[in-house]
């Protein structure tokens, strides 16, 4: 079980169970995203959400481990060896893109496809594992917060993402296919995500990891 420091949703924690002898790796990437969400919502003024999303982008670059030494995760992802992870860039990106006036297409595109990049340990994924990530991230988002018109317009733009048909899901990437299941069924009936991980939302995620591909 990871420390305290690396709190993650139980939702991340349930798809980070099926991510085999990969899922310390995920946790740590989904404690990562929630920092950024953290960041993001605790920050009223853009410049200094700005500085601090740059601050863990160069410290997680940082070749020689020097800039950002001691700070908990940074440290773990480290050890783990996944710092920097793939699609740092983007996935900051995208959190930025949240920051004052919200531009949820770039949200979308920059923290659902950088983060479904770094679940999937690789640079060079196909372009439908980002527009699954994409409409994951606004799926998540429209189920945190009081904004009906922000999570409404989520949901509605992540609608206009989801594939015509059936995508050819790894093996590998079990968590994602999962993840992207659980958004998929909501936003195509114009759901917004539950707030919570809810006794519906478990049966459904249970179904998927059963379903196979």
């Amino acid at each position: 079980m990871p420390p305290a420091d690396f709190e993650i949703a139980p939702l991340a924690r349930l798809l980070s169970a099926y991510a085999g002898r990969d899922a310390r790796r995920h946790r740590l990437l989904w404690a990562l995203d929630r920092r950024m969400a953290a960041l993001a919502a605790a920050t009223s003024e853009p410049m200094i959400g700005q500085i601090r999303l740059a601050w863990w982008g160069q410290a997680l670059e940082d070749e020689s481990g020097v800039e950002g030494r001691g700070e908990p995760l940074i440290d773990a992802m480290r050890a783990a060896g996944i710092a920097p992870p793939p699609g740092l860039v983007p996935w900051l990106n995208g959190w930025e893109a949240l920051l004052g006036d919200a531009d949820l297409a770039a949200f979308a595109a920059g923290r659902g496809g950088g983060l479904f990049r770094a679940l999937a340990g690789r640079e060079d994924v196909p372009d439908w594992l980002t527009r699954a990530g994409a409409v994951w991230a606004l799926w998540d988002l429209s189920g945190h917060g009081g904004d009906g018109d922000l999570a409404r317009e989520a949901v509605d733009l992540a609608r206009r993402h989801l594939p015509g048909a059936a995508l050819p899901w790894p093996a590998a990437w079990k968590p994602l296919r999962i993840a992207f299941g659980l958004a998929r069924a909501d936003v195509a009936k114009g759901r917004r995500a539950p707030p919570a991980l809810t006794a519906g939302l478990y049966l459904r995620l249970i179904a998927l990891a059963l379903r196979g591909r």
